[in-house]
């Protein structure tokens, strides 16, 4: 039997920027200079827009030279290492046992990675055009309240307006 993931979305939460302060400075404190950024990423990144309450990071590395370092390091603290999940230049991290940190997606990639750029420059739109940041939300509360259960069609359902933005940001419409 399937297991059921339930599809959260509520309405920004100016926590959510503390909350990601708090996880980076706990990875800043193991990574410290093996590591370009920390990079608050996703919905919950953006002022004002509607979010699955879970906080993602990309965190940043000059070149594949630093990983064993940094995926060693984020072990010691009680992350490990999940692959890439089929996403090329993008490695996922897992954890459990951090009560203290609200739920978090942890990712590690090189400052070339496309997924980082991607995740950047759609970050960046939203922050800076507040209609299409309102227009997605709203899709996303919208498919949220339609597929409360099933997170493939919540997907499907919001796919057409994040091909729509990032055609207008000028990424490809892969997602």
């Amino acid at each position: 039997m399937k297991k059921v993931k339930k599809v959260i979305v509520e309405l920004y939460n100016p926590d959510w920027k503390l909350e990601f302060e708090k996880i980076r400075d706990e990875l800043a404190e193991v990574l410290r200079d093996n590591v370009i950024s920390i990079e608050h990423v996703g919905s919950t990144s953006v002022e004002g827009l509607a979010a699955k309450p879970v906080i993602d990071i990309d965190v940043v590395m000059k070149d594949y030279n630093a990983f064993e370092t940094v995926k060693g390091r984020l072990e010691s603290i009680g992350y490990e290492h999940n692959g890439d999940q089929g996403v090329i230049e993008r490695h996922a991290f897992k954890y459990a046992g951090k009560p203290h940190l609200m739920r978090h997606h942890l990712y590690v990639c090189p400052e070339y990675s496309a997924e980082l750029k991607r995740h950047i420059v759609f970050r960046d739109w939203l922050r800076s055009h507040p209609d299409d940041r309102d227009w997605y939300g709203s899709v996303k509360m919208l498919a949220a309240k339609y597929y409360p259960e099933d997170i493939d069609s919540y997907m499907t359902a919001k796919n057409p307006c994040v091909k729509e933005i990032f055609n207008k940001c000028g990424l490809d419409n892969t997602y």
